[in-house]
């Protein structure tokens, strides 16, 4: 089996997959074929998007999607990542390059590219360090591992502008992405938490206030309705992935206890998507309220 030089195999047609298929397509001189696991559910956003997007050919399995792709691209959740390089495997060619984009732990990224290269394959690791949507394919992107250098002019040329080499090992890019993780996505949840509460006694406007003092960072409303929102947004994707960075700090001896935390709160967060209706911070605070059981009153006998 020979290697389209031209054919890139896309694993993941979600947020991040649609933004690569699509800006990949603008770059010229790609043939794009894509595989959703989702692909098989009627309904799915990976089903309507490989509709929508008629330059990508949506393969009926992972084995066409992948098979004679001189690169493959994979864009998965962090929960899929293994299965996702397990079911690659056996159908990559030989020398095939497999980007894997994935926000896992360091030895999750190590299994996967003990994967990809027993079956021939040459995996790169990428770490992706900014939300996707701003700069898109040309966000800042760490490159690990031995074929990383090699794979670099080839990335640049696709319209991965962003893309560095980080290192020549496996998992010190994942390594730092995990760790800023545990800082951004940690502070959603705390946001989330401590405006939640703010909110229920009456306090939001002073907690926000004296956070100007601390943190100047300029409008706090909408930096924390922005954050929560993306918590209501992708709460799902975001636990897995901070279920990774409790990996990766318990890969580094340390007892992950704020980032268990924020598993919990992001997978919390997804269940209240609806209030992404509301546009002023407040008002997404109150539906979600709404949804909450009211706290219990303290008895006569409890009151001081």
């Amino acid at each position: 089996m020979t290697t389209n030089p031209r054919r890139i195999g896309l694993i993941g047609l979600g947020e991040v997959g649609q933004v690569l298929a699509n800006d990949l397509h603008r770059a010229g001189g790609v043939e794009l074929c894509a595989w959703d696991r989702l692909f098989t559910l009627e309904g799915s956003e990976p089903r309507r998007a490989a509709r929508s997007l008629t330059f990508v050919r949506a393969a009926s399995s992972m084995a066409e999607a992948v098979s004679s792709s001189s690169l493959v691209i994979s864009a998965v959740t962090a929960g899929d990542c293994l299965a996702a390089a397990g079911e690659a495997a056996p159908a990559l060619t030989r020398g095939a390059l497999y980007l894997d984009l994935n926000s896992v732990s360091p030895r999750t990224k190590t299994e996967a590219a003990r994967t990809i290269e027993a079956a021939g394959g040459c995996y790169v690791e990428a770490a992706v360090m900014s939300p996707i949507a701003p700069k898109r394919i040309a966000s800042p992107m760490w490159l690990g591992g031995p074929h990383a250098r090699a794979f670099l002019p080839l990335a640049q040329s696709l319209g991965f502008a962003g893309a560095k080499v980080y290192s020549d090992a496996i998992g010190a890019a994942s390594a730092a992405k995990m760790c800023r993780s545990v800082i951004i996505k940690g502070m959603e949840a705390l946001l989330a938490e401590s405006l939640l509460t703010a909110r229920r006694h009456g306090v939001e406007d002073a907690v926000l206030a004296s956070l100007q003092d601390l943190f100047p960072v300029g409008d706090w409303r909408s930096l924390a309705r922005y954050m929560i929102s993306r918590s209501l947004q992708h709460g799902r994707r975001r636990a897995e992935e901070m279920r990774e960075a409790v990996k990766t700090v318990a890969e580094a001896g340390f007892e992950p206890w704020m980032s268990r935390g924020s598993v919990e709160r992001q997978q919390w967060a997804a269940e209240h998507a609806e209030a992404l209706s509301q546009q002023a911070l407040t008002d997404m605070l109150d539906h979600m309220l709404a949804r909450m059981p009211a706290p219990a009153r303290p008895t006569e006998a409890a009151r001081p």
